[in-house]
């Protein structure tokens, strides 16, 4: 088993739902030094929702200057990475030569495919001064068939996500399709990924999907008879015209799709196939991955040694 996955396993209690409700998964903070993860997926009763196979709520942190965000150049393959920020700015540089900063509302679309490297760092200035960061960072596993696409960067800034309005409750539609709008964000296979705000009171129904999880980032929901607490995810069966409701103001992130099947996942790597694991495994330790520019003097060795 994975690294990742373990600590995963090890970090989230799972408990029963009812009702539209599969499974409310409640991950438990990880302190990373002054920098706390919660992970939603992957876990052991539930490994994806849709083609979302990793889930990390990151902070809200606080940062001294001097302090801060320094993730070392590390790979991917067979996935797709999506960073969001609620607050903050996190600098991305990758192997194709992107180097972009990605801010609040901002979407970064980075498609590992075959093989690609990436770091996560700040600016000197952002660095030298107080600051939070506050975001979700999630994984798409792609479609067999696209698993070994060439690598790719894509950026959205903030105004090119869709907003409207949905009796009341401010919904952004990150990914996908839903209440009426199209997001232009690239997508591999039916995905979806909406967030929204709510009052005391109100209500929102889900889109319509095979899968799909409603994570609450702050405040409290309820969905018939059962709440979903801050920080958890609610899995829900796939019926159609199912409601939840703010306990309190709360910020929540929907997320689904098309289930891809069986999926392997060993730290940074996910395939349908663990011989391909282990190639990327290997071409890691050689060094056979491309360098990130700007950024070649440092890496995150593999964890399996």
């Amino acid at each position: 088993m994975s690294n990742l996955a373990q600590d995963a396993i090890q970090a989230c209690d799972v408990i029963s739902g009812c009702g539209a409700i599969d499974i409310i998964i409640e991950p438990r903070e990880k302190d990373l030094g002054g920098f706390s993860v919660r992970r939603a997926l992957p876990t052991r009763e539930r490994k994806m929702v849709g083609p979302w196979i990793f889930f990390d709520h990151m902070g809200p942190a606080e940062f001294a200057a001097g302090s801060g965000i320094d993730v070392r150049p590390h790979p991917h393959i067979g996935i797709a990475t999506v960073t969001y920020l609620f607050e903050g700015e996190i600098l991305h540089r990758d192997s194709l030569g992107s180097l972009q900063a990605i801010r609040p509302g901002d979407i970064n679309l980075m498609v590992a495919g075959r093989g690609i490297v990436h770091s996560e760092r700040e600016t000197t200035q952002l660095h030298n001064s107080d600051h939070r960061l506050h975001g979700l960072q999630l994984w798409l596993a792609l479609p067999e068939a696209d698993e070994e696409l060439p690598p790719a960067f894509y950026h959205y800034p903030a105004a090119e996500i869709p907003t409207t309005d949905v009796g009341g409750v401010p919904v952004r539609v990150m990914m996908g399709s839903a209440y009426g709008c199209s997001s232009p964000v690239k997508t591999f296979a039916e995905t979806l990924y909406v967030e929204a705000h709510l009052k005391p009171g109100q209500r929102l129904t889900l889109p319509d999907s095979p899968e799909r999880g409603v994570y609450v980032a702050s405040g409290a929901l309820r969905a018939r008879d059962t709440e979903i607490p801050q920080y958890a995810m609610a899995v829900f069966d796939p019926e159609p015209g199912v409601e939840v409701e703010a306990v309190e103001e709360c910020r929540i992130a929907i997320i689904g799709g098309e289930s891809l099947g069986q999926r392997f996942i060993d730290w940074n790597f996910v395939s349908s196939r663990k011989e391909r694991i282990a190639e990327a495994i290997e071409d890691w330790r050689a060094g056979r991955f491309d360098k990130v520019p700007g950024d070649t003097e440092e890496f995150i060795p593999y964890p399996g040694g």
